[in-house]
């Protein structure tokens, strides 16, 4: 007999309604069709998707929550574009926790995961090569958030995701269009090489050049979306 885990319940309609528009709105700002500044109100977008508002407006809170969009009272909620002055700030902080971390994990990784860390890598760089921004941004949380685990520290891999999930987006379809997205994407394995190879040094200086990238690339990117 199966035993009952009383803690797990099956999800309503109504909370699988609410993760699939949370879903499909993160696609559509990843994708660019929701641009920073545009406004959505509950009723369009529940007209959009064919449902009531109730489930949207429960997205969108959560979204509001992860620093995607921001509530506008009796007008909806605004796509937020991300400050220069927080992007550096959240790199800042990035650098400071990644680097030294992926430095102390460099012995700690098992000679046996090194095949599916490979398979991980590989999936980011096919992501850009299907053009598919938002399996990218998954596949590359995954895979570092993979390698941050092996720390040990839980806390440390949540503020990372967090602070992962708010340095997004905006600008990378003028990056995934210019080619520099592959780019980022191969470093990933060349960061993996160097984990294998023991070299906990040089995993450290890539991992701060792969930060200082994603920063620049992002910049440049949003740079030339504006433009357009």
């Amino acid at each position: 007999m199966t035993p009952t885990i009383t803690g797990l319940r099956p999800l309503s309609k109504r909370e699988r309604l609410r993760e699939m528009v949370a879903d499909a709105v993160r696609a559509a700002v990843i994708s660019g069709e929701m641009k920073p500044g545009s406004v959505y109100s509950a009723p369009t977008l529940g007209a959009m998707f064919g449902i009531s508002a109730t489930p949207v407006r429960e997205a969108m809170l959560d979204l509001v929550r992860e620093g995607m969009v921001e509530a506008l009272p009796n007008k909806g909620y605004r796509v937020r574009a991300v400050p220069e002055e927080e992007l550096d700030e959240i790199t800042h902080v990035r650098l400071l926790l990644e680097p030294p971390t992926i430095r102390a994990v460099v012995p700690l990784v098992p000679e046996g995961d090194f095949p599916a860390l490979r398979e991980l890598a590989d999936a980011i760089v096919q992501a850009v090569r299907d053009r598919d921004l938002v399996a990218y941004i998954d596949a590359d949380r995954v895979f570092h958030l993979k390698l941050l685990g092996y720390a040990g520290n839980r806390q440390l891999s949540t503020i990372v995701s967090d602070l992962r999930s708010r340095t997004r987006l905006f600008g990378l379809t003028p990056l995934l269009e210019s080619g520099r997205l592959e780019e980022s994407a191969t470093e990933h394995h060349e960061l993996l090489d160097l984990v294998e190879a023991r070299d906990a040094a040089g995993a450290q200086a890539l991992m701060e050049r792969h930060i200082g990238h994603i920063r620049g690339k992002w910049a440049h990117g949003a740079e030339r979306a504006l433009r357009g």
